[in-house]
């Protein structure tokens, strides 16, 4: 019994923290992540004889973190024009509503052109497309504070070494934490790799489909599906249905957003099914409902973001209970067959 109201009380202050501390611990969370993705440049750097054998590590360090960083603000300028082109776009996707209304009106029995337009009137998709645009300013607002927290990460990483060497004087339990530590490390940038690879190709397809449809800004809606595809399971549904739904406003008409449903809704079963658990394999020893219950979870304390992060730390997570005699039941429920070795 006692046992069981410190757990409560423990996953109580951890939930309270980490909803209150939210603004601080996701630059810092995300800068981890660069860490991982700068540490896997770094390593393919490495693979290079001359960069291995002349260039030092902090400008490995550096390169590494300076291509992510270049790429992360091409994205953002790209998103950006994207973004204000549709803006304007949509102001004049009034009268399409209207025929879409008609068109409804038409089907059924009952007359529902006022409560539709009521209903329609309240949204303006130009607030829509500001909201998305706030929270990728906000993301990108934060880049300064994720450059930052990187930055120590990357002077703390030069003498963790001798810090585990002092904090633990057992050598048995500093092997045990350097593999858990490279376990991590690699769950974590090989989901990301192929997860990345996975979702590129999924964009790259579906903007095929969307420029051939002719739909208006074809790079921000490949590019959200693309984003999106990180999110497990309710992601690719809701990356087909935005694109579909704006076919829907633009053109007025239902044989678009039947094509862009039905096309990029087959590219989306295909790379989902068949592709990425190829791709994928043992990569996360993690189950489909524990990936649902931590999408669920998450998304309740951090929102979106946190649906985004959900699957890297839950591996995390996983990772650290089976180290452990007591929580080792757990990390075998949580994994995906039972192998925690």
């Amino acid at each position: 019994m006692k046992n069981t109201a410190y757990f409560f009380i423990i996953a109580i202050s951890i939930v309270t923290t980490l909803t209150f501390a939210k603004s601080l611990l996701l630059p810092f969370v995300f800068a981890l992540l660069l860490w991982f993705i700068s540490r896997k440049l770094r390593n393919l750097m490495n693979k290079v004889s001359i960069i291995k054998r002349y260039f030092p590590s902090w400008l490995k360090n550096t390169l590494s973190s300076l291509i992510i960083i270049s790429l992360l603000i091409v994205i953002s300028k790209i998103l950006t024009s994207n973004i204000n082109a549709l803006a304007v776009a949509s102001q004049s996707y009034d009268t399409n509503i209207s025929a879409i209304i008609e068109k409804l009106s038409v089907y059924m029995t009952v007359d529902v052109t006022d409560t539709l337009k009521a209903q329609l009137g309240k949204s303006n998709l130009s607030e829509v497309l500001s909201l998305i645009f706030n929270s990728l300013t906000e993301l990108f607002g934060n880049l300064f504070m994720i450059i930052i927290y990187v930055l120590f990460i990357f002077l703390e990483e030069a003498n963790f070494h001798n810090k585990l060497m002092l904090a633990f004087a057992n050598k048995g339990q500093q092997e045990k934490i350097s593999v858990v530590l490279d376990e991590i490390e690699a769950s974590i940038t090989d989901y990301l790799g192929l997860k990345t690879l996975v979702s590129f190709i999924t964009g790259f397809l579906s903007y095929i489909v969307l420029l051939f449809i002719g739909i208006d800004a074809p790079v921000f809606w490949a590019f959200l599906i693309a984003l999106l595809n990180y999110i497990p399971t309710v992601g690719s549904l809701i990356a087909t249905v935005f694109p579909a739904t704006y076919c829907l406003l633009q053109f007025g008409e239902v044989y678009p957003f039947l094509m862009v449903l039905i096309l990029v809704g087959i590219i989306q079963v295909i790379i989902g099914n068949v592709l990425e658990p190829r791709l994928m394999g043992n990569t996360l020893n993690i189950s489909s409902l524990a990936t649902l219950i931590a999408l669920s979870i998450w998304g309740s304390i951090w929102g979106i973001t946190g649906m985004f992060l959900s699957v890297p730390i839950s591996v995390i997570i996983i990772i650290i209970l089976s180290q452990f005699p007591n929580t080792r039941p757990a990390a075998i429920l949580l994994s995906d067959k039972g192998d925690i070795n």
